[in-house]
Formats: C-alpha cells, structure tokens, sequence
C-alpha cells in the first residue's frame, strides 16, 4: 500500500489504517494484511483510533472512517460555512447541467475537493470530497493556479483523464479574492468539444451567486478561506 512516510512510525502507521478504511469499511485481518502492520499493532491502533472517533465500527465489525473527521474538517480555515453555501449551488449545477459539480480549493500545490453532487448517470465524473488533484491540469487547477482570471470559465477537454471534460469559474470572496473553484464535470461524448460554450454561463452564473452567498455568510462568522496567493 502506497503511504506518506513521515518517519515518525505510530502517526505513519495510523494514516495508513485511516487511509484504507476511508476507501471502505475492512475488516482487522484485512487492513493487518493491506497494511503489512502486525495483527496486534493494527488492533491496538484501531481501538485508540476509534477510541478518538478517527474510525468506527459499522454493523457487521469491520471498521470505517469516524464521523470525527466530519467535525473536523468543518473547522478547516472556514471551510463549514464555504461548502454550506455551495450544496445548493452545486445541486442546481447537477440538474442544469445535468453532470457531476465539484467544489475546489487551493492547498498548496495540489486542489482538493470540499463538496461534491453526482449526476444521475451511470457513467459520471466521481470525485470524492478530499480528493487531492494537481493543479497543472483541469479548468479547476487553471482557476485556482491563476491561469483563468475571476470573471473568466476555465475549460478542460481529456487534459486531466482521457475522455472527461470539464467547465470552471471562479469563487469570490468579499475582496475580490479568489476562495474556491465551482466545476461541472462528465464524459466528453456528453459535454462536447467545446464545454465551455454550452455550461460555461451556466457554471459562471452559479460561481458568482456561491461567491455572493459565502460573502454573505461570512459576515457572521470569524472564519474564512484563505484566497489564492495570499
């Protein structure tokens, strides 16, 4: 299993177990075994990680990602009240669309998605919430490296994966920064060659009024999202 390796062994070995079980629920003897950490080790982990809410176990005994991480990941530089503003935004961009949306933000050198809604489709665009993405490639990564200016839909056709394509705009803050990148995604024999001139004021005009309702939200509350270069 491919890891991180910070050199400080409970904390690697801990993230590899939280790792696994994010994917889906295993049992001991399988994340022992998809680990290659000792059976004892792994038991004596996993109850201290479900002991801090970090993993839980579901019906059956194997054991799943904790809700713990919900609570935290709420906390994260205002990110609660940003993904809060976004699922309606993101919900009226599916059924418009009617293609997977995708809420973006910057860490570093890499994009992660912090909320998401699925199109209807069998075959759609899946991008789990925490998904670390490059930013050299995607109309997301062009919005949030600073390649597409605010105001502007950044478009991605088979760039990032073979045969998706995918539609970006810009999120707002108050100041005119740039927060998050709001994106539509799906198969290119669905959106097209050209993506951007049929979604593309369509995803504009839901970016502008998700920046609009964040910069609202965010008069109220002490938190906010870094912008993009600050």
């Amino acid at each position: 299993m491919d890891s991180i390796v910070s050199g400080v062994g409970v904390i690697d070995k801990s993230f590899a177990i939280i790792d696994l079980v994010a994917g889906s629920p295993r049992a001991l003897s399988e994340i022992a075994a998809a680990t290659g950490i000792t059976r004892a080790t792994t038991h004596r982990l996993l109850m201290a990680l479900e002991l801090h809410g970090m993993v839980r176990r579901v019906g059956d005994g194997r054991f799943a990602l904790g809700y713990r991480v919900l609570a935290l990941a709420q906390q994260i530089d205002g990110l609660g009240p940003l993904a809060d503003a976004a699922r309606p935004h993101l919900l009226r961009l599916t059924r418009d669309v009617g293609e997977s949306a995708q809420l973006y933000v910057r860490d570093g050198d890499e994009r992660v998605c912090v909320a998401t809604a699925e199109s209807g489709h069998g075959l759609r665009t899946i991008v789990p919430v925490g998904s670390r993405l490059t930013l050299e490639r995607g109309s997301a990564a062009a919005v949030l490296s600073g390649r597409s200016e605010p105001g502007e839909i950044a478009v991605s056709v088979a760039e990032r994966e073979p045969g998706v394509a995918s539609v970006s705009a810009a999120v707002l803050d108050a100041a005119g920064g740039v927060v998050a990148a709001l994106s539509v995604s799906g198969p290119v024999d669905r959106m097209g060659v050209d993506p951007g001139s049929r979604f593309g004021p369509v995803v504009l005009r839901e970016a502008i009024a998700l920046g609009a309702d964040y910069a609202s939200m965010a008069t109220t509350s002490t938190l906010s999202v870094a912008p993009v270069g600050a």
